[in-house]
């Protein structure tokens, strides 16, 4: 790693923006429950915070690229994502929270792609070492979910606004000790950002990607209702999110061995396979705590291997002034299309269906990501 790297005040924003996702991810959905809301105004609702994933990154992206002024980009938007945020105190009907998470969203997704690209600059050519700043991020999200977890037990879903709001602010505070870093290396660059995009290499790769996210839209959704359906309690529910992340965890530990030695058309096609088994043993299984333990250390690879090949990925894809822009489509197609049409479809899914087969199709979808890897992704790092 570079001598100079800033690496825990990169680490503290990682920190701060995961545990906000610990906080929304499994508690959101039972939160809108515990207002009235049924499935598909859950789902719905839910949806509308990765739609705007697909629009703001990439506006936030064109302006970081075109000012070369990245963390100006965060730190605006993180601070802009508590003011926004806040309105969750201000109404509980389905328009207002719809606005309000439409609001905060397109301004809070805007700051990871570009914190990401600053992380790649800073890390240079150990870009392969990214995934030992981001687990500061898994680590934040363990701790949210699980004391969030305990504390839903014992002071009911009205405690989530308030933490999110302080971690929000504490997310603003983080950007603002973060040092951003000018390209370099490849600063020269001059391959249009449409022409890297529309790559068959490219498009099959975001489509994989597409896929998989899709295909985690029950599980973002549903989970934690789908498990206290069948009885099991707000702290069980939060140690099964964060036996997930701690699976991924050690996935980030070893990423830069595992990344150079097998390649990522073997680490992602694999990741994906698993991911279909970990949807289909969670619809089929859910009474079976050993089954769903096991499911959930899966999560090592439906977003742990996943994610760190896919940030790797496009490193390599789009470098120079189309970092920004690169991070930004990835962002888009992957956790804000991809979440947003499996959980919007989810919500429709678990009404007419049922939760067993939903999470069964959410498997197909994996699965079929696992073929466009296979065919489109370097066997080679």
């Amino acid at each position: 790693m570079p001598e100079q790297l800033p690496y825990w005040r990169l680490s503290a924003f990682y920190l701060f923006y995961f545990a906000i996702l610990g906080g929304l991810v499994p508690y959101w959905g039972p939160y809108l429950r515990s207002l009235g809301f049924e499935a598909q105004a859950i789902g719905s609702l839910i949806a509308i915070l990765h739609v705007t994933k697909v629009i703001a990154p990439n506006v936030w992206g064109w302006i970081a690229d075109h000012t070369q002024r990245r963390m100006a980009v965060v730190r605006l938007a993180a601070f802009l994502s508590v003011v926004c945020f806040a309105g969750v105190f201000l109404g509980e009907g389905f328009w207002w929270l719809a606005l309000v998470m439409a609001a905060f969203s397109f301004f809070w997704n805007a700051a990871l792609p570009q914190f990401e690209a600053n992380t790649m600059s800073h890390l240079g050519e150990a870009a392969h070492r990214y995934s030992r700043i981001r687990v500061w991020g898994s680590l934040g999200f363990i701790v949210t979910v699980t004391v969030m977890g305990e504390a839903i037990d014992v002071l009911g879903t009205a405690i989530l606004p308030p933490v999110l709001v302080a971690l929000f602010a504490a997310l603003w505070l983080a950007s603002l000790v973060a040092p951003e870093q000018r390209n370099g290396a490849h600063e020269g660059q001059t391959e249009r950002f449409m022409a890297v995009l529309l790559r068959p290499d490219v498009l099959g790769f975001l489509f994989a990607c597409f896929l998989v996210k899709a295909s985690h839209g029950p599980y973002y959704v549903f989970f934690s209702i789908y498990l206290a359906d069948h009885g099991y309690s707000g702290m069980a529910i939060g140690l099964l999110w964060a036996l997930g992340v701690v699976a991924e965890i050690v996935v980030f530990l070893r990423m830069h061995r595992w990344l150079p030695r097998f390649g990522p058309r073997l680490l992602m096609t694999a990741a994906l396979l698993l991911s279909a088994l970990r949807w289909v043993l969670i619809g089929r299984f859910v009474e079976s705590l050993p089954v769903i333990i096991v499911a959930q250390t899966l999560h090592a690879a439906s977003f742990g291997v996943y994610h760190a090949v896919g940030i790797s990925m496009i490193n390599r894809f789009f470098v120079g002034r189309n970092q920004g822009r690169g991070q930004a489509i990835y962002s888009s197609v992957t956790f804000g299309a991809g979440v947003a049409v499996g959980s919007f479809a989810s919500g429709f899914l678990w009404s007419d269906l049922g939760a067993a087969v939903t999470f069964y199709l959410a498997g197909g979808a994996a699965l079929l990501g696992a073929v466009f890897a296979q065919r489109s992704m370097p066997a080679r790092a």
